[in-house]
């Protein structure tokens, strides 16, 4: 599905806005995964994960980012995996991704939804897709979920054993972790 959602934002040439929603679930604090110096944080574990959808999704740099957390308040122990990041790109789309630990079970863990020249496509969880007012196209199910994981081995594998460019270029990969580390950094400040 989301081979299919980048065709068809490429097909329009206007900036996109995009929204993902991420209902991550909580994780104790004393997690490895919650531990800076083991695990990195979840957005270095995680979040990585949908800045470099964004970026893929776009297709173009990364130009600036602000990020915020949760406010301090009793109870919360851990206030960087309760996170809104806004990356802009620069063919001026933007985008918002919202990292949350602390929603119910009962919500949808992802959602990616993008606006641009009048229409809308909402992807959840990787499942369904549904375009509203999207010129061509209107909405496409799978039966079980694919986050295109064992496409991305095989796209490595075989540009390896092939000789073959990379499927991500070096740059972009660098570009993605350098601006999740930053995010992280000013995370934890």
């Amino acid at each position: 599905l989301v081979v299919r959602l980048k065709q068809l934002m490429d097909l329009v040439k206007a900036p996109k806005s995009l929204i993902i929603t991420i209902n991550a679930g909580e994780i104790p604090q004393d997690h490895w995964t919650q531990v800076l110096k083991i695990g990195g944080g979840r957005i270095v574990g995680e979040g990585c994960h949908f800045i470099d959808l964004m970026r893929f999704l776009v297709g173009k740099k990364i130009v600036d980012f602000q990020a915020m957390q949760i406010g301090d308040a009793p109870g919360i122990d851990v206030r960087d995996d309760k996170a809104v990041i806004n990356l802009a790109f620069e063919d001026g789309s933007f985008g918002s991704i919202h990292y949350l630990s602390n929603g119910g079970k009962l919500f949808p863990k992802e959602r990616v939804e993008v606006f641009s020249d009048g229409g809308v496509i909402q992807l959840d969880n990787f499942r369904k897709m549904k375009g509203f007012g999207w010129k061509g196209f209107s909405k496409m199910n799978l039966l079980n979920q694919d986050k295109g994981q064992k496409q991305c081995v095989k796209a490595f594998t075989d540009a390896v054993r092939n000789g073959l460019p990379a499927p991500i270029p070096i740059e972009e990969l660098l570009e993605v972790a350098r601006v999740t580390i930053n995010i992280a950094s000013d995370l934890q400040h």
